[in-house]
């Protein structure tokens, strides 16, 4: 046995895994966005960015028995290989998700994002809206437009639809001037 060729062997294997190390941590960080792995080896879509669009909410006004006028929303999500985050704002509320997920299934065309949340009405609100968790489910739809359409539901009972267009690579912080105030919040509440 020749001992100069089996330290030789494992000379080699730093550089092995040095390499192999360097080139996972290149896909883990940007290699994972591009198209080229798409279907094969990254079953998602990079959703990073900002979305905007209109909650379409079922909750009625108790005091006029109608309901609510479509409520302009943006979500931000902050995507890795192995994380998703999501922030919904209006101008009433931000919520921040804690349990997300894909439910991707090509055979059975199903391609979604699925994420619980917790809701924080702005406090000068909280004689008619408080804290509470929910969960939202939104089909991903790639062609002909990037968008996001969904419902969601709260343990405060109300439920709805969510339609997103995909609107920046950048993670706005809050919604775009072009869009509305919330319809139900009251003039001294407006910002």
């Amino acid at each position: 046995m020749d001992l100069s060729k089996v330290k030789d062997f494992f000379g080699l294997v730093p550089t092995v895994v040095s390499i192999d190390l360097l080139v996972v941590t290149i896909f883990v960080k940007w290699g994972w966005k591009l198209n080229i792995f798409r279907g094969w080896l990254v079953p998602f879509p990079d959703l990073n960015g900002s979305w905007v669009g209109y909650i379409h909410s079922e909750w009625k006004n108790p005091e006029t028995g109608e309901k609510t006028p479509p409520i302009p929303v943006m979500l931000t999500v902050n995507q890795s290989f192995f994380h998703i985050s999501c922030m919904m704002n209006t101008g009433e509320m931000e919520s921040s998700s804690y349990s997300e997920g894909f439910l991707i299934d090509p055979d059975r065309q199903i391609k979604r994002i699925a994420y619980s949340y917790t809701n924080h009405p702005r406090t000068s609100l909280s004689d008619r809206s408080i804290p509470h968790d929910g969960t939202a489910v939104f089909k991903i739809i790639e062609n002909p437009k990037l968008k996001l359409v969904g419902r969601y539901w709260t343990e405060r009972l109300t439920k709805g639809e969510i339609i997103l267009s995909y609107y920046s690579k950048e993670q706005l912080e809050e919604l775009p001037d072009h869009f509305e105030e919330h319809p139900v919040t009251e003039v001294e509440n407006r910002r």
